[in-house]
């Protein structure tokens, strides 16, 4: 598969230990600004459809608002309860002060 590198937002439009929701080739994805970097996942929790953007980040890890299951946004694991199902996950780069989510087409 090759790269189709998109501009998801600029980086300083997610603060830190924070989460934004963006739409990029017709996907709903949410763009963390964490203590290790930028990263990228699917948008809606993978328990129920929830927006993760409404969530809360806590260091690498985001809290669906609503049922409180919790993911690791480096690697899109599913950390505790309800949620079982990973997450997708997407290699993000910044450049620029731009950030760029590498999206299948």
């Amino acid at each position: 598969m090759s790269s189709n590198w998109v501009l998801a937002c600029a980086a300083n439009d997610v603060d830190e230990e924070d989460v934004l929701g963006v739409e990029l080739n017709g996907q709903k994805l949410a763009v963390y600004n964490t203590p290790k970097g930028f990263f990228a996942t699917d948008g809606i929790c993978t328990h129920e459809v929830a927006q993760l953007e409404d969530g809360l980040v806590i260091g690498t890890v985001i809290e669906c608002p609503l049922h409180q299951g919790r993911f690791d946004v480096t690697n899109g694991k599913a950390l505790s309860a309800p949620v079982c199902v990973d997450l997708k996950t997407y290699p993000t780069k910044v450049e620029d002060g731009d950030v760029y989510i590498d999206v299948p087409v």
